[in-house]
């Protein structure tokens, strides 16, 4: 299924951070904290200002991000669980990252 998020909304798949403490202790992941830190899936076309110009996003799919404890809303598509939340959520673009699932 293809979903593309509405004004200035992004989907964000979250990525898994290792499940094991530097001494060798796994981590269930009932106690785990969930990363701060995705990939962008897709964007949306951008928010409209007071004139009603669109504002082009500053993030871009494949971008990869990181983002508020507690933001956006999580969804579940095709098995996946994914984050959309408002481009404003995310606080930056993580340069030279290389994917990492």
């Amino acid at each position: 299924m293809k979903f593309r998020p509405l004004g200035d909304r992004v989907v964000v798949r979250r990525i898994k951070e290792d499940q094991k403490t530097a001494g060798g202790i796994i981590i269930p992941d009932t106690v785990a904290e969930k990363p701060q830190e995705g990939e962008v899936i897709s964007v949306g076309p951008g928010a409209l200002d007071e004139s009603g110009k669109r504002v082009a996003p500053e993030v871009k799919a494949g971008d990869y991000v990181l983002f508020g404890k507690w933001s956006g809303t999580e969804v579940k598509l095709d098995g996946e669980e994914l984050l959309i939340m408002k481009e404003s959520d995310i606080m930056g673009v993580l340069e030279g990252r290389k994917g990492k699932k």
